[in-house]
């Protein structure tokens, strides 16, 4: 399958959309901790964010300024997302919200469901 045609952005553009990516996933696993709905550790720099969840497992997110992808390594592999029309897509369609939902799930061994908004 042949990877969606990514949004052209200024550099700038994407680094706030990046940046607002991560301080988002870790706003909602803050979230989460206070709302002893899980215990998910945090670990930010820079461009970087690492989720070690309770089991020992870790999902690590990385912007990639050069490429203008968000990355994602997770125990399913690794996956590169780029900016289409509003959404953070991998090459094969699949959404970054929904994809980091389903691999923290099953990593996490019960539901969690991030969202964009």
């Amino acid at each position: 399958m042949t990877a969606p045609a990514a949004t052209p952005l200024s550099d700038a553009d994407y680094l706030a959309r990046a940046h607002a990516v991560l301080s988002h996933v870790e706003a909602q696993v803050d979230a989460w901790l206070d709302a002893d709905v899980i215990d998910i550790d945090t670990h930010r720099t820079g461009g970087l964010l690492e989720l070690a969840l309770p089991n020992g497992s870790k999902i690590v997110l990385n912007a990639q300024p050069p490429l203008q992808e968000l990355w994602m390594a997770a125990r399913a592999g690794g996956f590169h997302f780029r900016f289409v029309d509003g959404f953070w897509l991998e090459r094969e369609g699949r959404e970054f919200f929904a994809l980091l939902s389903k691999l923290a799930s099953e990593q996490a061994g019960k539901p969690l469901a991030f969202s964009a908004a």
